[in-house]
């Protein structure tokens, strides 16, 4: 990220500006229209990056009910990864991640659609987007970026609501121990007693 991109103004009026062909439904099983696939291959292409049929075959989905929502922000990504200023600026290993890995991982509990509705989601993705090519977003340094980009991610609050939980856990256990150990010597002494 020690590179200056676009200002990230400009990625998220794209996301806003996310035509509705992009958002229609994932062809999965023979049901919907957009053959994510063939997507992803002209935006590899468009990246100038020649595309191993295998690797792309699994943007084809076979699981309507999991690949749905999946699948439909891959076609939100594309449209984001298609933006004038991160042409040819992603490798084929990194795209595929964004697309494929981080698509699956945040559709797991938002809907495709907030990507695009919410503000603080918007910002995510195209902080996402910029990461993904190397670049910080225009007029912000190296740390601000990174600053903000953990403050908008929902893996990174999950991440942290995570280790708050495990640290609550280990506080009560500790608290349980140390309890049963003062019962124990308080037993202990009025015995002897």
């Amino acid at each position: 990220m020690s590179e200056e991109g676009p200002p990230l103004e400009q990625l998220t009026r794209r996301l806003i500006d996310t035509p509705t062909p992009f958002l229609a439904e994932p062809r999965i099983a023979g049901h919907g229209s957009v053959h994510v696939p063939a997507l992803v291959g002209d935006v590899l292409a468009a990246h100038g990056i020649s595309a191993d049929l295998k690797l792309i075959e699994r943007f084809a989905g076979r699981d309507r009910a999991k690949e749905r929502n999946p699948r439909t922000l891959t076609q939100i990504l594309c449209w984001l990864l298609m933006d004038e200023s991160l042409l040819g600026r992603i490798g084929p290993g990194e795209l595929l991640r964004l697309l494929y890995d981080e698509a699956n991982a945040l559709a797991e509990k938002t809907a495709a659609k907030a990507w695009i509705d919410d503000d603080e989601r918007r910002e995510e993705l195209a902080r996402m987007a910029l990461r993904g090519a190397g670049l910080r977003p225009a007029g912000e340094s190296e740390n601000v970026a990174e600053d903000r980009f953990l403050a908008v991610s929902s893996r990174e609050r999950a991440r942290l609501a995570a280790a708050t939980r495990a640290a609550e856990e280990r506080a009560r256990q500790i608290r349980e121990a140390l309890a049963k150990k003062a019962a124990e010597e308080s037993a202990d002494k009025w015995s002897r007693e």
